[in-house]
């Protein structure tokens, strides 16, 4: 079953046709790629998938539920969590707190009951340190939680946006542009951590220009440009597609 589905989806800035008539479904616990040249509107697709603003026409389903046009936060409640290509820490804060945030989802009470500070409040605070724990070492930021957010190299600033969006306990994870100034190195470690997190039922779709990382990790991928869908398939199919060759790839995809 498709845990998301894309119908038509069209976004217009004024005359400009950023995403035009954009379909692809991604099956529950798949990992799927969105590929193609700068300007080839894959983010303003992620944007409109994500609730950053309602696309022009055209409908976004998640988990068979219509969420066109909802807003970020109400999309997010039911379980679909986005980074962004852009490092977006709360840098005045710890490695850990930073992860803290993102467990909002999953928390209850109101101010009096944290003034209070009851048995309930105290076991999910508890709960949430041991969760942010986990997640941290996951990652490979265990021995990090209590440094300053940025004081990270960047490498592992990306990893704890990762984990952050991972502490909201997403069911689709929108990824974008994940491998965005890494090193190959981190890049490597990037490509296992989202292959382990797929392994844990995490249904994720990455955008990513990282050919090498994208052929690593994705089981089927779909290729935009000029804001419309040339091409989808497996890694291999994307690899010797003479459309894709032509719009991006090139000899890129023969070395990767």
């Amino acid at each position: 079953m498709a845990l998301l589905n894309v119908q038509g989806v069209t976004k217009r800035f004024g005359g400009l046709v950023a995403n035009d008539s954009i379909s692809f479904a991604v099956p529950e616990g798949s990992l799927f790629a969105v590929i193609g040249p700068n300007g080839a509107g894959k983010t303003t697709l992620f944007n409109a998938i994500s609730g950053f603003f309602a696309p022009t026409s055209g409908r976004i389903l998640f988990d068979g539920q219509d969420v066109t046009g909802l807003a970020q936060a109400d999309i997010a409640q039911r379980g679909l969590i986005r980074t962004y290509q852009l490092v977006q820490l709360f840098k005045d804060m710890t490695v850990a707190e930073n992860v803290q945030v993102g467990f909002h989802r999953m928390t209850s009470g109101n101010v009096g009951a944290a003034l209070l500070r009851g048995a309930g409040f105290r076991r999910q605070e508890e709960h949430i340190r041991e969760e942010t724990r986990s997640l941290l070492t996951f990652v490979g930021l265990g021995n990090r939680a209590d440094v300053m957010a940025d004081t990270l190299p960047y490498g592992q600033q990306r990893l704890l946006e990762v984990a952050r969006a991972l502490a909201a306990q997403p069911r689709l994870l929108l990824l974008d542009e994940p491998a965005a100034g890494l090193n190959t190195q981190e890049t490597d470690a990037l490509a296992d951590t989202i292959l382990r997190i797929n392994a844990r039922g995490v249904t994720v779709v990455l955008i990513e220009h990282d050919m090498g990382l994208v052929m690593k990790v994705a089981q089927r991928i779909a290729v935009l440009d000029f804001g419309r869908k040339i091409a989808e398939g497996t890694p291999a199919e994307i690899r010797s597609d003479p459309a894709v060759i032509a719009a991006y790839l090139g000899t890129e995809a023969e070395h990767a």
